[in-house]
Formats: C-alpha cells, sequence, structure tokens
C-alpha cells in the first residue's frame, strides 16, 4: 500500500481536515489545525506532503519519527499540529486496512464507555446558573466554564468576587454533586491567581484549567499547594519533551493533550503513559471537530489515567456548523447520559463527508481569536 495524494479543506466553524489517500482505495482522514493559524498549517501540511506520498501509510512510527526529526528544526504548534492530522489518518487508515477500531490496535480498549463534559457561559461568562442546569438535564454529569473575562496582571478584587460569584451561581444550580471546572484560559496573572484560586476551594471545583499560562507553570507548586482540588493544564504543551518537566516537577494534577496538537495518536498514546507513571490524569483538550474527538476517545479507551472527555457540540466557537455536520453518520459520537460508548467502527470509527467538506470548504473560514484590551489600552490576554 502506498501513499499517493493528501488533500486539505479549510471549513467552518474554524478546522481544518486532512484526506490520505492509497493506491488501495482505502482514504484516512484527519484535523491538522491550530485555532488561528489554520492557514499557516495547511502550508505545513503540503510540505510534509511532498515526502509523504509514496510511502506505506501503515508505517506509522517511522513515518511520524521521519516528519518529526528530518526537519531539523522541530516542534511548536504548527509543526506538532501538522504532524497530528496527518498521524490520526494514518491511524485511520491501518485500522480500515485491518478492519477494526483504532484502540484494538493500541492494545484493546480497558474501559466500555467514557464521560463527558460540555461547555457553557461563554469567552465572557454569563448566565452560567440557568445553562448549568439545562446541561445536567441533557444528561452530563460535569461541565466546564470560562472563570472569567479579561483580567489585569493585578486587578481589583471586585474582578475576583465577579468569577466567585459565578462559580457559587453554577454549583447552588446544580447541586453538589456536578463536576465543575474552571478554566482560567491563562487569562490570569500570578498574582491574581493566588487569591482567586484559594476563593475557589469553597464550591468544590472538579478542577481548575490553566490558572496561569504555560509558561508560568513552575510557580504552580507555590501558589496552588495545598489546595483541596486539582490542577489541570497542557493544551499549550506539544510534545512529550514538554509534559516531561511538567510531570517530573509535579506541576499539575491532569495534564490536557490535545491530539490535534500535540503530534496525534502517537505521540499523546507516549504522553498519557509518562503521566499514568507519575499518577497524574489526563483529559484531552478537544474543542475541535469530529475526527480530533474520536482521535480523543480511542486514546481515553486504552488509557487507565484518562477521566473524562472535553468535547466541543454546540460550545461558543462553533457558529456555521457543529461536530456532527461533518459525519455521514453521527451515531458513534452520540452522548446519552453523559457518556460515549466505545467506537467500534474500523479506523477511527467516524466516516467524514466528503461531498459536504468539499461544499463547506466553497465558504472556508478566516477564524481568529478576538483581541481583547485592558481599559489602559495594553494588550489582554484572551
Amino acid at each position: 500500500m502506498k501513499i499517493t495524494k493528501l488533500t486539505t479543506w479549510l471549513v467552518p466553524p474554524r478546522w481544518m481536515f486532512v484526506k490520505i489517500e492509497t493506491d488501495e482505495g482505502i482514504s484516512g482522514w484527519g484535523e491538522p489545525v491550530i485555532e488561528g493559524r489554520a492557514r499557516t498549517v495547511q502550508a505545513a501540511v503540503e510540505e510534509m506532503a511532498e515526502i509523504l506520498v509514496g510511502r506505506d501509510p501503515r508505517h506509522i512510527q517511522d513515518i511520524w519519527q521521519m516528519l518529526y526529526r528530518t526537519g531539523f528544526y522541530r516542534g511548536g504548534p504548527i509543526l506538532m499540529s501538522a504532524i497530528a492530522g496527518i498521524d490520526q489518518a494514518l491511524w485511520d487508515i491501518k485500522g480500515k486496512a485491518l478492519g477494526v477500531p483504532v484502540h484494538e490496535l493500541l492494545g484493546g480498549k480497558l474501559r466500555d464507555k467514557m464521560r463527558m463534559y460540555c461547555w457553557i457561559g461563554g469567552d465572557r461568562p454569563n448566565d452560567v446558573g440557568r445553562q448549568a442546569k439545562e446541561v445536567v438535564a441533557s444528561g452530563f454529569t460535569a461541565f466546564k466554564m470560562n472563570g472569567t473575562p479579561e483580567m489585569a496582571f493585578v486587578d481589583s478584587h471586585a474582578k475576583i468576587d465577579d468569577a466567585v460569584a459565578r462559580v457559587a451561581e453554577a454549583r447552588q444550580a446544580v447541586g453538589p454533586d456536578v463536576g465543575i471546572a474552571i478554566d482560567f484560559h491563562g487569562r490570569v496573572h500570578r498574582p491574581m491567581a493566588k487569591a482567586l484560586l484559594r476563593e475557589l476551594e469553597q464550591y468544590h471545583p472538579m478542577f481548575v484549567e490553566e490558572p496561569v499560562l504555560t509558561e508560568h507553570l513552575s510557580c504552580l507548586k507555590e501558589i496552588g499547594g495545598g489546595l483541596g482540588y486539582p490542577i489541570a493544564s497542557g493544551e499549550r504543551i506539544f510534545s512529550r519533551y514538554g509534559f516531561r518537566d511538567v510531570l517530573e516537577q509535579r506541576m499539575v494534577d491532569i495534564i490536557q493533550p490535545d491530539l490535534s496538537h500535540c503530534g496525534g495518536i502517537t505521540e499523546v498514546f507516549k504522553v498519557a503513559a509518562m503521566a499514568e507513571a507519575y499518577d497524574v490524569a489526563i483529559a484531552p483538550h478537544c474543542p475541535l471537530g469530529p475526527c480530533t474527538l474520536a482521535a480523543s476517545l480511542h486514546l481515553d479507551f486504552v488509557s487507565y489515567n484518562a477521566f473524562i472527555q472535553e468535547q466541543s457540540m454546540g460550545i461558543h466557537y462553533n457558529v456555521g456548523n457543529d461536530v456532527l455536520d461533518y459525519m455521514v453518520d453521527p451515531s458513534p459520537l452520540t452522548i446519552k447520559d453523559g457518556y460515549v460508548h466505545a467506537l467500534t467502527g474500523p479506523g477511527l470509527g467516524v466516516e467524514i463527508n466528503e461531498d459536504f467538506v468539499i461544499e463547506r470548504s466553497k465558504e472556508g473560514h478566516n477564524w481568529h481569536n478576538p483581541i481583547w484590551r485592558h481599559e489602559d489600552g495594553s494588550v489582554a490576554e484572551w
């Protein structure tokens, strides 16, 4: 079997698909994208395609190492996202060629279903009580919300009070047994994170995500030490080497690699095993489409330390199209009572509607994250 062609499409709301074709008529799909830099990743995929055509797609480990190591300059969000989408498609091809789901190729599932969570509240969180009740009524046992809009390096305590009040509203709406994850989104700097992390403890978060930017994770032992709830981070870490220091220095309790950013299934499988050795949980980041979600689930089904899975159905960024729109049959990713059952179809187990992808690519997208500014005019973290 040989690779004959790679094709990419930018589609709404902010995603990119790659299709890898072979001379035996088996094709695989993946999602190589960095939100807001889709065209840059697209160019990287097209460069990589030049050395992929003619190679056996079943040699996934060799191809991964070739793409990673032979460019000399390596790593980072763009190159690792390009590799990630290609890697997803290669696993899809291999599973289809052998007639088995990807989790079988990774050793077989160790759980039958995976707990899922959804998003509420938007970028500038509001109306969280009503939305929290609605998602719990729909069967979810956990949800995530942004903790705060923009926050200055040193801000007023009123901003902390506002953030805490929103979490209190959500907790009051759903009671003590529903998981509430609070995403700081890297918007909170160390001086304010110190206070906010302590104030939130009374509401028993399921976890707090990105309490500080990834480049400042080393301060977490100081500002988050002794908290009675887990700290999560990792969506902006792009390889096992980036996670090595995080794990060795016991910075977080939950890691969140993204299977469209962190080298795909091949790399995150290794990251998950590293984390298990440190008794750290994994909850893959996934605000993207059906291929990324399916890839994440296959990883979840074979990783003992996977405890919950993010997904983007109905998320506030999904304008124009949503996750299931691009599938021929959406049933494999159906969430019932807050869980998705193990995928049983060959490969990734999701069939992409190519005609619909082509049609929506005519609109494409030029999505960029918003540019926020503080009251004094300086740039704020989004």
